[in-house]
């Protein structure tokens, strides 16, 4: 159903094809929400916050829905009212409750946050929302932002295009889908006591790792990511003999890529797959530079569009297939929670998300000094996840836990170091 005005009667739309898994496995362990974080160079000033979301709010209507329950399929549906503005005081990426508007916006300090469920999008349209909220609150606090710099202004017009299930426009029903994988191995730590959830940070300088990753004549994806598969074979090698022959011997990780950059699209929902560069430890030991050798090789060939067609023909098939469609949603929910564990978490050991060097207008050079990228928390399989972000010399590492051990976190900072990459580090529950 299309928008027209956010003063119009309410509207809805149907989930998009990423979102759909979600309503199944929420849980306040598991809330499938992210966060974004600005952390300003001075504090908040809140009333050109407000200015700013009074003003972005309506540019992007889309967002302020809730999730509804239909015969078959969830939806999401307008809520009338305003983004709140909440002091940021509670734990990292709670669960939005029934009827909530499923984006939030905190404050605390000089920190701007912004929350949102996965279910409405991914990182790459939550960072497009929170670049549009620090520019216009720039603007509010006296900056005069270049008429041609690019964004999303509260003005313009907004297009169909923005809502759109891009996944659905560029499904092929011709292309044959992906198969499956065979199960990965997963970190042996004890879970916390509840709230699970922790996160630390490390902020490492961008001229720093560039060099280090560009001496080995790789990007800094490919580079975090061979470190990350470095550290979980250590972890793996370290364990007891028994322990070994129990667990599965193939570490592999899930990269998100944000397919606006593949396929020609403007939409502010979910568009985003993933590659899953891998080692088979059944083969021996691998050096630092076999396994970027082989990552570097294999994101290559798994962000290939042909191979990421599959991937899209795989999700979106079996939606369309007749049978799927007309089971009742509560039976649906029940087999969509069972495939998220056993066709999705357990191929993979962990998680590692890459949002890019974030560009924003000089004029607001003295405003950010740097971002913070919060992955939703992981399952009690997954355990650890990874969130990167970028900005100006500043490369923030975000790494979420839900177990008593900070091995991981400690073995991935302690190799970076050893490689002459200096690092900042916090922690937060």
């Amino acid at each position: 159903m299309g928008i027209t005005s956010v003063d119009d009667n309410r509207f809805w739309f149907p989930l998009d094809n990423a979102s759909k898994i979600f309503p199944a496995i929420i849980s306040n362990e598991v809330p499938v929400v992210f966060r974004l974080t600005a952390v300003l160079k001075q504090p908040v000033k809140i009333k050109p916050l407000q200015t700013a979301i009074l003003l972005v709010e309506k540019r992007f209507p889309y967002y302020k829905v809730q999730l509804k329950e239909g015969f078959f399929w969830f939806y999401l549906e307008h809520l009338p009212g305003h983004i709140p503005i909440e002091v940021d005081k509670y734990f990292l990426c709670k669960k939005f409750s029934k009827g909530e508007i499923f984006v939030r916006v905190l404050v605390r300090g000089n920190r701007i946050s912004v929350e949102f469920s996965h279910i409405v999008t991914d990182g790459g349209g939550g960072l497009e929302f929170l670049k549009t909220i620090l520019i216009e609150y720039s603007k509010a606090c006296g900056a005069n932002i270049p008429v041609e710099f690019p964004y999303m202004r509260p003005n313009s017009t907004m297009l169909e295009e923005e809502y759109e299930d891009a996944y659905k426009r560029y499904f092929n029903e011709k292309i044959p889908p992906m198969v499956k994988r065979s199960k990965a191995f997963h970190l042996p730590f004890l879970l916390n006591s509840s709230p699970r959830f922790k996160q630390s940070t490390g902020i490492i300088p961008i001229h720093q790792i560039k060099q280090v990753a560009n001496a080995k004549n790789v990007n800094i994806t490919v580079y975090l990511v061979s470190v990350y598969l470095y550290v979980l074979q250590e972890i793996f090698e370290a364990l007891p003999h028994s322990n070994k022959f129990r667990k599965n011997k193939r570490l592999r990780i899930q990269v998100p890529i944000d397919l606006r950059n593949i396929f020609q699209t403007k939409t502010m929902r979910n568009f985003s797959l993933f590659v899953m560069p891998e080692i088979d430890l059944r083969l021996g030991h691998y050096t630092f530079d076999e396994i970027l050798k082989s990552v570097f090789h294999q994101i290559q060939l798994e962000s290939d569009k042909k191979l990421i067609n599959k991937n899209i023909a795989r999700n979106v098939g079996g939606e369309k297939k007749i049978y799927v469609r007309g089971i009742p949603l509560f039976l649906k929910s029940a087999l969509l929670r069972m495939e998220f564990y056993s066709l999705g978490t357990s191929q993979y050991s962990g998680v590692i998300s890459n949002m890019g060097k974030i560009n924003l207008p000089p004029e607001t050079d003295d405003l950010v000094d740097y971002f913070i990228a919060i992955s939703p928390p992981p399952n009690k399989m997954l355990k650890i996840n990874c969130g990167v972000i970028g900005y100006d010399d500043k490369l923030v590492l975000s790494f979420g836990n839900i177990t008593k051990s900070n091995e991981f976190e400690n073995k991935f900072i302690s190799f970076l170091q050893s490689q002459g990459i200096c690092m900042d580090t916090e922690t937060k529950k």
